[in-house]
């Protein structure tokens, strides 16, 4: 069961105004179509080739390093179209609103604290908002392509929202200011993609 590259919901330059088009269309085909090649290749006749890719993360101490890094892509970028929208930006309400407040003492203080996670993420990674075993809601960042739902990540859980941080996410037009690529995100976000993700888990 060979894995896909998936189609994109909007045009490549319907971020512009925080992800120019360059930069959205290589990072898609490139960087992502690479991932999804070198997964498939690496699971290519073995018993993990009829797996879904979140149960391949469970189980990635078992696996090759080709494994882990580009599964790990294939799930995080395909996450990451997900999570972005032209309509975006804002803030979160309901019950995902209200629980980043009441967890984080307000919405102000969580955009900082995983801003800091993005921004201090050395050199190429992600940043996360995930919901743990528990339901609770927690900020955390992984190195080049984990994510939270491999058995080898410090933090555990339900990936939420993630931040790709590596450059080649944002090099094209913020050369090396990442927190400048950080606080466009914000104005991006798909809310509703990351409250409907949250309601899954409860």
């Amino acid at each position: 069961m060979a894995f896909t590259l998936p189609e994109l919901t909007y045009a490549y330059d319907a971020l512009e105004k925080s992800i120019d088009a360059r930069t959205m269309e290589i990072h898609h085909t490139k960087h992502h179509g690479a991932y999804v090649n070198n997964c498939n290749n690496a699971i290519a006749g073995t018993e993990w080739d009829e797996k879904s890719i979140e149960e391949i993360l469970a189980h990635i101490s078992k696996l090759p390093a080709a494994v882990r890094n580009n599964g790990g892509g294939h799930y995080n970028h395909s996450l990451f179209w997900q999570l972005l929208s032209p309509n975006g930006g804002g803030r979160p309400s309901g019950v995902l609103g209200s629980d980043i407040e009441s967890t984080f003492g307000s919405f102000d203080t969580f955009r900082e604290q995983f801003s800091n996670a993005a921004a201090t993420r050395f050199g190429s990674g992600w940043a996360w908002l995930v919901a743990d075993a528990s339901g609770a809601l927690k900020i955390c960042s992984t190195p080049n392509q984990d994510n939270p739902l491999m058995d080898i990540a410090e933090v555990k859980g339900t990936p939420l929202l993630g931040l790709d941080v590596w450059e080649h996410a944002y090099y094209l037009r913020y050369q090396n200011r990442r927190p400048d690529y950080i606080n466009a995100f914000w104005d991006v976000i798909d809310w509703d993609e990351v409250a409907r993700r949250y309601a899954a888990t409860r």
